[in-house]
């Protein structure tokens, strides 16, 4: 039996979760791959003893998107008998995936350890933060392939780096650098690809330091700012104030302030 695309690896307050196909550069090619994938994150998410998820692949690859040859035997996650029957496949499979990483609570890294393409990128962009490998190539590249982002990639993209820069990206399907990446706020940090892992754990580590629920209530704010109005923004962070300063952990933070020590959090 093949094993789960999704290895989950929990330390502390961060969970690990590895796309574990090298042999394939990590495609995501099976409805089984998406229901993986999906789980591992929704249990990250539903842990209150997590505060950070860290996404990356195995080998050296991050993830190269869909698998061709799969699309092509309509066995996949793509095609299927009929339109009506693709677009279900996408809605159950490749949906399921970005939903769930768009629905965390809890903030998200991807540890882009190598190439990220078509789907492999959206997926990194719908994290909160993105570390990547001097030596990475991305790609939003399904206009290549003569179709076009059904992961949502035309809403993703255009908030990370802009709406003129994400439609040169789509409607060319150009593959660009890490550090032309970096350039236009693709990805947060470059380094060497042995660092990637080190890189991420340690941005992993000065999230997870915080109180947890305040962490939450923060990425919840970030998110709904996405498309919310600011007044509406005004009204939920009044909401989640009230929320955060009941919080066992806010007296903590401030007493510790207060004597001039190092804060202990519970998560309560």
């Amino acid at each position: 039996m093949t094993q789960p695309i999704a290895l989950y690896e929990k330390t502390s307050r961060v969970v690990t979760i590895t796309l574990n196909r090298p042999d394939s550069r990590n495609a995501i090619a099976t409805q089984a791959d998406c229901d993986s994938l999906a789980a591992a994150l929704r249990a990250a998410n539903a842990d209150p003893g997590v505060s950070v998820v860290i996404l990356t692949g195995a080998g050296g690859a991050f993830s190269a998107g869909g698998d061709l040859k799969a699309m092509k035997a309509r066995t996949g996650i793509g095609p299927s008998l009929s339109p009506a029957e693709t677009r279900a496949n996408y809605k159950r499979g490749v949906h399921s995936v970005v939903l769930a990483l768009a629905e965390l609570e809890i903030a998200s890294i991807a540890a882009m350890n190598g190439h990220a393409i078509g789907l492999g990128l959206d997926i990194a962009c719908l994290c909160d933060m993105r570390v990547c490998a001097e030596e990475a190539k991305l790609a939003s590249s399904f206009i290549k392939m003569g179709i076009i982002p059904g992961d949502g990639g035309a809403w993703i993209l255009p908030r990370i780096v802009g709406y003129a820069k994400a439609a040169e990206l789509i409607l060319t399907g150009d593959t660009i650098t890490a550090a032309e990446a970096l350039a236009i706020g693709l990805v947060g940090k470059v380094v060497p690809a042995g660092a990637v892992m080190d890189e991420a754990r340690a941005l992993a580590a000065r999230i997870a330091a915080n109180p947890p629920r305040a962490a939450r209530l923060a990425k919840r704010l970030l998110r709904e700012g996405q498309h919310a109005r600011f007044s509406d923004i005004l009204e939920l962070s009044a909401a989640f104030q009230a929320l955060a300063h009941e919080t066992a952990d806010h007296r903590e933070a401030v007493d510790a302030f207060l004597e001039k020590r190092a804060p202990v959090f519970t998560g309560d």
